[in-house]
């Protein structure tokens, strides 16, 4: 899975330092890919600027069809009670996408915000993408804070995945946390699940790969690489059982034959680096990749030669041509036919 990280963090790390410090400011947009960051720090902002009592009064959310620059204007004079500060909440709301005035009165409003209020616009199903030709851009540039929620790091992931199996009261080495990632993804609202079951079913209090293996549900990714991984081994039958669960799973053959094809792009490349003596750090760097998958792929594509790699990606056309043809309805076959073909020796034989 690539690894994403936007401004590499630091608007992430700005908030967390004012989160801590308890300084929190008056104008917030929140984005990126990482929901489960994202609704915590939502979490610590309510605690810390409405407290416990009379938060309820204090929350002011809107749904993002009936926002209007005087439904805003309304929330933000809104005084709070009993506390100090208010928080207003909107989500899905495309700042650049309002009509003109109804931008131009947002603008206004959001240009002189009171102290006493924080205005917080999340993104969550529908991306961020601000516009410089308008004149809300100039005035979000200057009061907004920007926030990108995104994939976090390995090292950070890892430590995370510590922490949580630890508060399960379970252990978990850094090898089979990296495993855990790379099996399962590397967001943290599909991690939480997986570790809460990984948890409950591990009978000892370390956890194992077996414990993983037994409960985790593995992305597609994971699994296509057990497949391409059993195919460098030469071991046809394990190959073909991947590719028979993914269909039983109702997995449509065109994404599979798409992450198929993903994956082998990438094991073609970490081919040619093996045969320019360069490592995983430079497959990781080329590819925006963790360095745990980056190390797997080299490992794996030491089993194939450069040649059995460009004519598996040459296959995989074929195949995807055959999938789109108006010609030709049988998606499955064509899957079927395609590990027939990767199934040729390989690995410099």
């Amino acid at each position: 899975m690539a690894e994403k990280r936007g401004d590499n963090g630091a608007s992430y790390r700005r908030f967390k330092q004012e989160l801590a410090a308890g300084t929190i400011g008056s104008l917030y947009i929140f984005h990126g890919e990482e929901a489960y960051l994202r609704d915590y720090c939502l979490g610590r902002m309510k605690e810390q600027l409405l407290g416990q009592g009379m938060a309820q009064f204090n929350l002011h959310e809107c749904p993002a069809k009936e926002l209007t620059a005087r439904r805003l204007e309304e929330m933000v004079d809104a005084l709070p009670m009993m506390s100090e500060r208010t928080m207003v909440l909107i989500c899905d709301f495309d700042l650049f996408k309002a009509p003109q005035e109804e931008r131009d009165g947002i603008a206004a409003i959001l240009s002189d915000l009171p102290d006493y209020c924080c205005v917080v616009f999340v993104y969550d199903l529908i991306e961020y993408k601000p516009d410089g030709r308008v004149k809300l851009a100039a005035v979000l540039k200057e009061h907004a804070q920007v926030v990108e929620f995104a994939r976090q790091s390995q090292g950070d992931l890892i430590d995370w995945v510590h922490r949580r199996f630890h508060a399960l009261g379970k252990e978990i080495d850094t090898e089979q946390a990296r495993y855990l990632i790379f099996r399962c993804g590397d967001l943290m609202n599909t991690l939480i699940g997986e570790i809460e079951k990984v948890g409950a079913y591990a009978k000892g209090k370390r956890v194992t790969r077996e414990d993983v293996d037994a409960v985790s549900t593995p992305q597609l990714d994971a699994v296509v690489f057990d497949m391409t991984d059993a195919l460098g081994a030469g071991d046809f039958d394990r190959a073909a059982k991947v590719m028979g669960e993914l269909l039983q799973m109702q997995e449509p053959p065109a994404r599979i034959l798409y992450m198929l094809g993903w994956h082998l792009r990438r094991l073609y490349a970490a081919r040619l680096l093996l045969e320019e003596n360069k490592g995983a750090g430079e497959l990781a760097r080329l590819w925006g990749m963790k360095d745990y998958p980056a190390q797997k792929l080299m490992a794996g594509a030491r089993r194939f030669s450069p040649g059995w790699c460009r004519a598996a990606l040459i296959r995989c056309e074929k195949a995807d041509a055959e999938m789109k043809s108006s010609e030709f309805s049988g998606e499955r076959d064509v899957l079927i036919d395609l590990l027939l073909a990767l199934a040729v020796p390989h690995a410099g034989r």
